[in-house]
């Protein structure tokens, strides 16, 4: 897997979980808890992945930098 459909993959993610806290935010509606269940296990996989998504997404910030001082 190149790194092109692995970042579009972990900024879906991302982007799921900055609409579920929207969601929350606005609403007090938990989306993942209501597709997946309240904590379920596949709720709590769904979680940490999103997690692991926001943190390894912190290297865009290198690499939009990066591309920046290339051109």
């Amino acid at each position: 897997m190149n790194t092109k459909v692995l970042d579009t993959i972990l900024l879906i993610l991302v982007i799921a979980g900055a609409v579920n806290w929207g969601l929350i935010g606005f609403f007090r509606f938990n989306l993942v808890s209501f597709v997946f269940g309240n904590m379920s296990w596949l709720s709590r996989v769904i979680y940490a992945l999103i997690g692991l998504s926001g943190i390894y997404m912190l290297s865009a910030f290198g690499r939009i930098r990066s591309i920046g001082k290339d051109s």
